[in-house]
């Protein structure tokens, strides 16, 4: 007998993102997806969790993933011909922050890979904070760009002061938070930190960061446990503001 007590519980997707603007989807580039076959099969899946785009932001890490525009542009057309160029809007990057890209940025700082409207992607090492991430954050808006900081909530050294993220914000950089955070999936102090971001209407921008099959299954079960948009009252998301009418 179907009653109200077995009925199983439907909670929102994510279209109200509309727009994944950090992956590592792309094929055959860094320790994301392997081949054009696994990508497809990741985006088909995504699509159905309500994404409609996706920008698509490989590493860039001198001396593991060298990646360039040749090797990006090249991994992109290569996955638009699969049939799924209204899901691939376009490409960028997440930059390590590293003396190989300050060296980069003052030798040519108008080659970088950015998402519309400047935004450019960047990161550090989860274990110690870059010496050069106020100088870089400085530098690329002296060039017109408008840094995002990648998940600040998966930063080791802040996980004990959460507190010191908001510095970036005073800075002038927009903050990303992963899903997979709020998930609990990395551990239970990234998706505290990642509460303590929400609650204080500090985060700007969304992203999955899926590598591979098991981040998005993690998303699948997890947006069947948790109404995780409950979390985000307190913020302005602006994936869809940003990214969702511009195709590269």
């Amino acid at each position: 007998m179907w009653t109200i007590f077995n009925r199983k519980r439907q909670y929102p997707d994510l279209q109200w993102m509309h727009v994944d603007m950090h992956s590592h989807i792309l094929p055959g580039l860094d320790d994301g997806c392997e081949n054009v076959e696994q990508s497809v099969a990741l985006l088909s899946r995504l699509e159905q969790l309500g994404l409609k785009k996706f920008y698509f932001t490989p590493h860039i890490l001198h001396d593991m993933y060298p990646n360039t525009a040749e090797t990006i542009g090249g991994a992109f057309h290569r996955l638009r011909q699969e049939g799924v160029e209204q899901l691939a809007a376009g490409y960028a990057a997440e930059y390590m922050v590293d003396m190989a890209f300050d060296q980069q940025l003052a030798r040519n700082p108008r080659h970088l890979l950015c998402l519309p409207g400047g935004h450019i992607l960047i990161e550090m090492s989860y274990i110690e904070e870059s010496k050069l991430i106020e100088k870089i954050a400085f530098d690329l808006q002296m060039e017109g760009y408008i840094p995002i900081l990648a998940h600040p909530e998966r930063y080791l050294f802040y996980h004990r002061d959460p507190k010191k993220i908001e510095r970036f914000q005073d800075i002038g950089c927009l903050l990303q938070l992963n899903l997979l955070s709020l998930l609990g999936y990395y551990g239970r102090n990234e998706r505290r930190v990642a509460k303590y971001l929400l609650e204080k209407g500090m985060i700007n921008l969304v992203g999955t960061d899926v590598h591979h099959e098991r981040h998005v299954r993690a998303l699948e079960i997890g947006l069947q446990q948790e109404d995780i948009r409950s979390h985000f009252k307190h913020c302005e998301i602006l994936n869809k503001e940003l990214f969702s009418g511009v195709t590269t």
